[in-house]
């Protein structure tokens, strides 16, 4: 029997733990012919999202009175921006990935990237990279929790960051002045930009709806800057303007209606 992927034996796991009630570690390891190790990072994933709850030995359903919209936190806009962008990222690659929703959707499509290296100053990327079937190397930046961008900042993560050189960095922005580059509302930039500094790529992942936006804080100049990837609302001039700085702009599908 041929291994099945991840989403789609977690998309089944979840449903039959709500037609039986509860399920265990064992049988659904029996079930999808994997190990132990897997189901209960595939069970941990799942309560995660929302989506059940784990008891020992298994997974029961969530109570149908705290079943929240946790699978609708990520907006399709950003779903389909991470689709693409992990299209850029190839096995064995040493990429870096800043702290952010946009940036952390990225994640559950390096599933099947096999040997990563991944950095990261956001502990929620950290956990999630944590969960992979395929198990990448991760690395932390240490550093000063900031609770504003919930990622550790300043000059001891600086320090760490440049022992190492990476493939990309995958990074995300409040905002794109058309002129200038990439705006932020965090007055915390250094380490953002000496995560570009250490990238060979630097990808940015933003959403349309933030094109144009004039913020205070510079965070990336366009120099700074190899590529773009944003969803289809984008407007033609904004591409032509972006394009013209020397940047590449990548357009996801839009997410399909259903």
């Amino acid at each position: 029997m041929s291994k099945r992927n991840t989403q789609q034996r977690r998309h089944t796991i979840h449903s039959l733990v709500n037609e039986n009630g509860e399920m265990s570690v064992e049988a659904l390891s029996e079930r999808f012919e994997t190990s132990v190790v897997t189901i209960r990072k595939d069970l941990a994933a799942l309560e995660k999202s929302g989506l059940l709850l784990r008891r020992y030995g298994g997974a029961v359903p969530l109570p149908q009175e705290v079943i929240t919209d946790a699978e609708k936190t990520v907006s399709p806009a950003k779903q389909s921006i991470a689709l693409k962008a992990a299209e850029c990222i190839r096995e064995h690659n040493r990429i870096l990935i800043d702290s952010g929703r946009t940036t952390a959707s990225l994640i559950p499509h390096l599933n099947h990237k096999r040997g990563l290296i991944v950095m990261t100053n956001a502990l929620d990327v950290a956990n999630q990279l944590r969960e992979l079937e395929n198990e990448p190397t991760i690395l932390m930046t240490g550093g000063t929790w900031d609770p504003h961008s919930e990622s550790f900042q300043g000059q001891v993560a600086e320090q760490v960051l440049r022992s190492y050189d990476f493939d990309q960095l995958f990074i995300g922005a409040d905002g794109i002045d058309l002129e200038r580059g990439t705006t932020t509302f965090n007055e915390l930039i250094g380490l953002s930009r000496v995560m570009a500094e250490q990238a060979r790529e630097v990808i940015v992942m933003i959403e349309s709806d933030k094109i144009g936006r004039r913020i205070p804080n510079l965070e990336l100049n366009w120099n700074q800057i190899t590529r773009i990837i944003t969803d289809s609302d984008i407007t033609a001039e904004a591409v032509k303007q972006i394009e013209k700085m020397g940047v590449v702009v990548n357009i996801a599908n839009s997410p399909k209606q259903g």
